[in-house]
């Protein structure tokens, strides 16, 4: 099998939680969202994981310290954006081959099975990015996926780039990627942050690759639930109660 890794995003403060911890850490079901994903990756035989960590950092370390397994860390000392948090995991991606899913820790329903069947159409393509997405009813705030007509990946539009044709595209990003690591590393360094909030996004390394005519598919998840996070304590209350109805309790 390819060599697979992760990087799991955990840096957020998420100051609307009104928590003194981590906004990863924060429960569904009564465990961590964190744990969520780090769960759903070794259940989908990825186990070799990289937390890139930035608020309360020590509360991040302390978790995993009580973890029966290893997992690396790194820091993120300013939170410059998604693209900028992955930069911070360069010397890990540089020690290692084959593929890496990158993901959000405060994604506590993106489950093993979306993670396997996003790797199988990634590997199966031979692509050099998949973004894992979902088509959702009300899609304002994500970044739309834009296909070309034989479904391969033609960009990434966020809300405010998009236009009117564009903005009525329900299927979204989530927020999780599979790249090929050495693809990945040649534009990584690429990203610019030349935007209104002066942020490196990990999308803009797919833009690359596409402009470099590599291959870029997107895996559309069979549950929308896939993209859904909680910035506040209400959204947190309503992953509690999704959660509650799908499985009863927590399901690994």
């Amino acid at each position: 099998m390819t060599e697979r890794c992760a990087v799991i995003l955990a840096g957020g403060e998420g100051k609307r939680m009104k928590s003194d911890k981590p906004k990863t850490l924060s429960e569904v079901l009564g465990k961590p969202m964190l744990q969520w994903v780090i769960d759903a990756l070794r259940k989908s035989m990825v186990k070799d994981i990289c937390i890139v960590k930035g608020y309360k950092k020590e509360c991040i370390e302390q978790y995993i310290g009580t973890l029966p397994y290893k997992i690396e860390t790194v820091f993120q000392s300013e939170r410059l954006g998604t693209g900028h948090a992955v930069m911070m995991a360069k010397e890990f991606l540089q020690q290692r081959g084959g593929d890496v899913i990158i993901l959000n820790g405060d994604a506590p329903f993106m489950d093993s099975d979306t993670i396997e069947k996003a790797f199988a159409q990634h590997d199966r393509t031979d692509s050099s990015a998949t973004v894992i997405s979902a088509r959702v009813d009300n899609p304002t705030g994500y970044g739309r996926i834009v296909r070309n007509d034989d479904g391969l990946l033609r960009a990434i539009v966020e809300q405010k780039d998009a236009d009117e044709k564009t903005l009525a595209v329900n299927e979204v990003n989530s927020g999780c990627f599979w790249f090929d690591v050495q693809d990945l590393l040649s534009v990584l360094d690429s990203i610019q942050a030349n935007n209104n909030a002066r942020e490196y996004y990990l999308p803009d390394a797919v833009r690359l690759l596409i402009e470099k005519d590599r291959c870029v598919g997107a895996y559309t998840a069979e549950s929308s639930d896939t993209v859904l996070g909680a910035n506040d304590p209400a959204q947190l209350e309503e992953l509690n109660t999704i959660a509650l109805k799908k499985y009863g309790k927590y399901p690994y």
